[in-house]
C-alpha cells in the first residue's frame, strides 16, 4: 500500500508544476477582434504588429488582433446581430449608435471616451478619374453631366456612399440660389450616372479599376492610396472636389463582448494607440489625416486643404442625416428610384 505513496505525490507534484508553466502561457495570450469598414485594410495591417509589440514590451502578454472588413453599415449589423467584436471602428458614428440601440452592445454615450468624440483622425472625399481625366472632370457638377459614369458605393449600405451622397447634396445647397428641392434635383442627377451600385467602398474600388466601369470613382482620400499602392499610380489621376462632407471615422469597445471576454483593458489600450504619436505616425502615412497638428504639418504635401464641413454643420449631425436621407423610405430611396 505504501509503495503507492510516492508515485502519488510524484503524479500531484508533476499535475502541479504543469499547470503553472501552462497557466501563465494561456493567460499571456489575447486575441482581439477588430470589425472594420472595407478601405481601412492597409491601415489596420501596419498598426496591428505595431500595437501588438508595443504591448509585448509593455505588458510582456502576446496579444493577437483579427480584423474583418465590409461595406461599414453592414459591418455595424453584422455585430449586433452577434458578431463577436470586441471594437468597432467605422466611418461615421450612426453604425455604432446602432450597437447601441440593439441590445445595448455599446453605451448611448460612448463618443464622449475618447479624444475628439472618438474620431482618432480624418479623411476627405475624393475624385479619381482616367488618367488625362478625358471628361474634364473638377467638381461635383461634373458628375451630372450627360454620358459621366460615375462609381459609388450604396449609400444605404456603405458609409463611403453616404458621404458621397451627402457632399453632392452639399455642393447643390451652397451654389447660388441652392436650397433643398435644387439639391434633390441635383442628388438624383448624379445617381441618374451611377451604372452600379457596390455594396462597400473596395467593390466600388474593383468594378472602376478592374472591371474598367466608370468615368470616376469618388472615394476616400486614403483608398486613392490604396489604389495607387495595388495598381500602380499610371492609369489614374486623383482630382479635390471645392467642398465635401468631413470624413469622421469613429471608434468604440463593444462593451458587452470584452466584459464577456475580459479584454477590456487591452481593447481600451488599442484605441488609445491610435491617438498616441506611432499610432498617428501610421494613420498619416496610410493617407489618414492625423490629429496631431505636428504631423499634419509634417505630412502636408499629401493632404492638400479642402473646405471640409462636418455633417453636425451641415445636417444637424448623423442622426439627422440617416432620418431624412436614408432611412428606409427616405429620400434616398425616393431619389434612387425615380432615376431608375
Amino acid at each position: 500500500m505504501t509503495s503507492f505513496a510516492p508515485r502519488r505525490l510524484l503524479a500531484a507534484t508533476l499535475f502541479v508544476l504543469g499547470s503553472a508553466a501552462l497557466g501563465p502561457l494561456a493567460a499571456a495570450q489575447t486575441t482581439l477582434l477588430n470589425v472594420s469598414y472595407d478601405v481601412m485594410r492597409d491601415f489596420y495591417r501596419d498598426l496591428n504588429p505595431a500595437f501588438a509589440k508595443f504591448w509585448k514590451d509593455k505588458t510582456g502578454e502576446t496579444i493577437t488582433i483579427n480584423t474583418s472588413h465590409g461595406g461599414s453599415s453592414r459591418q455595424a449589423r453584422a455585430v449586433a446581430d452577434g458578431l463577436e467584436a470586441d471594437v468597432i471602428s467605422m466611418n461615421q458614428s450612426t453604425d455604432i449608435d446602432l450597437l447601441s440601440q440593439r441590445g445595448g452592445l455599446v453605451p448611448a454615450d460612448w463618443a464622449k471616451r475618447l479624444p475628439n468624440a472618438s474620431v482618432p483622425f480624418t479623411s476627405a472625399t475624393v475624385f479619381l478619374v482616367r488618367k488625362g481625366n478625358p471628361k474634364s472632370i473638377r467638381d461635383w457638377n461634373d458628375l451630372v453631366k450627360p454620358g459621366v459614369q460615375v462609381i459609388v458605393p450604396n449609400p444605404k449600405t456603405s458609409g463611403n456612399g453616404r458621404y458621397t451622397y451627402l457632399s453632392a447634396w452639399l455642393y447643390a445647397q451652397r451654389q447660388p440660389g441652392g436650397n433643398e428641392a435644387r439639391a434633390r434635383e441635383f442628388v438624383s442627377a448624379l445617381f441618374k450616372n451611377v451604372p452600379v451600385l457596390d455594396t462597400g467602398g473596395r467593390g466600388a474600388t474593383s468594378t472602376f479599376m478592374q472591371r474598367s466601369i466608370g468615368d470616376v470613382l469618388v472615394t476616400f482620400e486614403q483608398e486613392a492610396e490604396l489604389i495607387a499602392r495595388e495598381f500602380g499610380r499610371g492609369g489614374y489621376e486623383v482630382v479635390y472636389p471645392s467642398i465635401a462632407v468631413a470624413v469622421e471615422p469613429p471608434v468604440a469597445i463593444v462593451d458587452k463582448v470584452v466584459d464577456k471576454k475580459g479584454t477590456r483593458k487591452q481593447a481600451q489600450a488599442y484605441l488609445e494607440f491610435l491617438y498616441s504619436a506611432q499610432g498617428q505616425e501610421i494613420a498619416a502615412q496610410n493617407y489618414l489625416r492625423p490629429r496631431d497638428p505636428a504631423l499634419l504639418k509634417k505630412y502636408e504635401k499629401q493632404f492638400p486643404p479642402v473646405n471640409l464641413v462636418s455633417v453636425q454643420t451641415a445636417f444637424g449631425g448623423w442622426d439627422a442625416a440617416q432620418k431624412a436621407h436614408f432611412n428606409d423610405g427616405a429620400l434616398f430611396d425616393q431619389i434612387y428610384s425615380a432615376a431608375r
